[in-house]
């Protein structure tokens, strides 16, 4: 084989509002984004037919929390450029991190996440803010569990949809606690809700576990809660795609 075949990486996170795709080899790297309502299968092929060129004989590895998108993304992916595309979960076997729950009960972006941070020396909790907020709990090199919270940006829309009184509205960082309006009073209780959230319920992992955490932040709102959690924290939109890569060299291998 090749060295370029041999370098090519190819792996996506499938995810409620948006479907990643990243593909690299010694001389390219690309990224390609699918918001929900492109996943049709003219619109993939027209994305990822480029990709055909590389003749790519690895397994391409995904991870899907949309079941009916992952098999409309396979159908193209092996009809139209051969290439074979696993799920993270279905071919999973504690090759990598060991894992203290189902695997039927874990999304495969959580493992992928759990899979990007593990190096069996420190404990990490990953909190991701995607259509749920999340909390994984990473012991060593063991996944052990994790809490499902209502998401921030899903929990807002539901709000404004409910309540006809309450404007459209974009949560951002605000200083003002007790609000003068209803933007304001919405703002200040998302954020100062959700980020008294986040700290009382790492705090109540690192108690009962009697760990201390490296806390990494990722998805689309870890910037905006970094600054005012007052804990040491990491932020890394990538984590998952970091997660699938690795999984990827190890299961390529």
């Amino acid at each position: 084989m090749s060295q370029s075949k041999k370098n090519n990486i190819l792996v996506g996170d499938i995810g409620n509002t948006e479907t990643k795709i990243f593909f690299r080899n010694n001389k390219i790297e690309k990224k390609i984004a699918l918001k929900s309502n492109e996943m049709i299968y003219s619109k993939i092929k027209s994305k990822v037919l480029f990709l055909k060129k590389f003749n790519i004989k690895d397994k391409a590895v995904f991870c899907s929390v949309v079941p009916s998108n992952f098999r409309i993304i396979k159908k193209v992916f092996e009809r139209e450029l051969k290439i074979k595309i696993v799920e993270l979960k279905n071919i999973y076997k504690n090759k990598i991190i060991k894992l203290k729950v189902n695997k039927k009960q874990i999304g495969s972006d959580r493992l992928a996440n759990a899979i990007s941070v593990f190096n069996k020396k420190n404990n990490f909790i990953v909190v991701d803010f995607g259509t749920a907020t999340t909390f994984d709990v990473i012991i060593k090199d063991v996944y052990w569990g994790g809490i499902i919270a209502p998401g921030v940006n899903l929990s807002l829309k539901n709000l404004i949809s409910k309540a006809e009184l309450i404007p459209k509205i974009n949560l951002s960082q605000t200083k003002i606690v007790i609000g003068k309006n209803t933007k304001q009073a919405v703002v200040s209780g998302f954020y100062w809700g959700y980020s008294g959230l986040i700290e009382k319920i790492i705090s109540k992992i690192s108690k009962i576990t009697k760990k201390n955490f490296k806390i990494i932040l990722t998805g689309g709102l870890a910037h905006l809660f970094k600054t005012n959690i007052r804990l040491n924290v990491l932020v890394d939109k990538n984590l998952t795609i970091k997660g699938l890569i690795k999984a990827h060299k190890i299961l390529n291998k």
